[in-house]
């Protein structure tokens, strides 16, 4: 199992960004506009579309306010890991700044590095997004 781990620093509120990300249903398509063109909530899973065309379906595993921590995995859809434990995270760095965590561990192996460029592109936007106030 390959684990891809990538992280950012972003000029905002740890607060603000959790608020955010920790909104399952929403969170996806309002921290990374453009990147993502849809989330929609189905029975126990959201799917995800993204501006590729890849469609992901995801089911929440935990949320945890107090470590701004949320765990899900992909289910199912164009991307079909036969095990996925994804995790996002926000720490507070300094007034102002946060520091986004987004871990991936993923089988089979070779699905590590689209998810790598996907994650990184994704962080951009994210990055983009939030310093630029329009989350």
């Amino acid at each position: 199992m390959v684990s891809v781990l990538r992280e950012i620093l972003i000029e905002a509120a740890a607060d603000d960004l959790w608020s955010v990300i920790r909104d399952f249903g929403t969170g996806p398509s309002r921290m990374a506009p453009g990147f993502v063109i849809g989330t929609r909530v189905e029975d126990d899973a959201r799917v995800v579309t993204f501006a590729n065309g890849s469609v992901v379906r995801e089911r929440l595993i935990g949320l945890d306010d107090e470590a701004r921590r949320i765990a899900y995995s992909i289910i199912g859809g164009s991307l079909r890991p036969t095990h996925d434990s994804s995790s996002m995270q926000v720490f507070a760095e300094e007034p102002g700044c946060s520091r986004f965590v987004w871990v991936h561990d993923v089988l089979p192996d070779e699905l590590a590095p689209q998810l790598a460029v996907a994650m990184e592109q994704g962080l951009k936007v994210v990055k983009e997004t939030f310093e630029s106030g329009t989350a």
